[in-house]
């Protein structure tokens, strides 16, 4: 097989028109998820120590704490501080509990790991760090953790917010 001719030039009688070249991506992996219906982060997938679905009376609510935990998760045997990512960030609205499953994107920095309550995950995708630019109409409680956006479509203004977990887990706002 590998001596036939056809065999090294790719041509033969297995190819056809649909076959495609792989594309090599281009950019850092990111997990892209939105904190309301409208607005749209992402994360470096290097930063995230795991994505947990749980029914929320999986968290356990911890009295005297910060109004921005939900609560403590265990997951896999460790115990996870759950908090709700959008009250953090200065959004009005609390995240909807009422609802089978809530995902939480477990980040971790130098041991510190916390879980960031999330309205909803979308994927992965690879986003080139040359195309960032400095947020234009972030809230002023938003713009210290956040690393720039993308912005998604020409015609439009939506636009795609990278956060900066290790500022969310350094922040001095969990001890309020």
């Amino acid at each position: 097989m590998v001596g036939n001719p056809d065999f090294l030039t790719g041509k033969g009688q297995d190819q056809g028109p649909e076959l495609q070249e792989l594309e090599t991506p281009e950019g850092e992996l990111y997990l892209r998820f939105f904190v309301t219906d409208a607005e749209e982060f992402a994360l470096p997938a290097t930063g995230i120590r795991r994505i947990i679905e749980q029914p929320p009376d999986r968290i356990t609510p911890v009295p005297n704490v910060s109004p921005l935990l939900l609560g403590t998760l265990n997951e896999q045997g460790r115990v996870i501080w759950v908090a709700d990512l959008g009250q953090f960030l200065g959004y009005p609205s609390q995240l909807n509990t009422d609802r089978p499953e809530i995902p939480v994107i477990a980040v971790e920095e130098q041991g510190t790991m916390l879980g960031l309550a999330v309205n909803q995950i979308v994927g992965t995708d690879w986003m080139d760090v040359e195309e960032l630019q400095l947020s234009r109409s972030t809230p002023d409680t938003a713009a210290p953790f956040l690393k720039g956006e993308w912005l998604m479509e020409k015609d439009s203004d939506r636009v795609l917010r990278l956060l900066d977990h290790v500022a969310v887990l350094r922040s001095a706002r969990w001890a309020a």
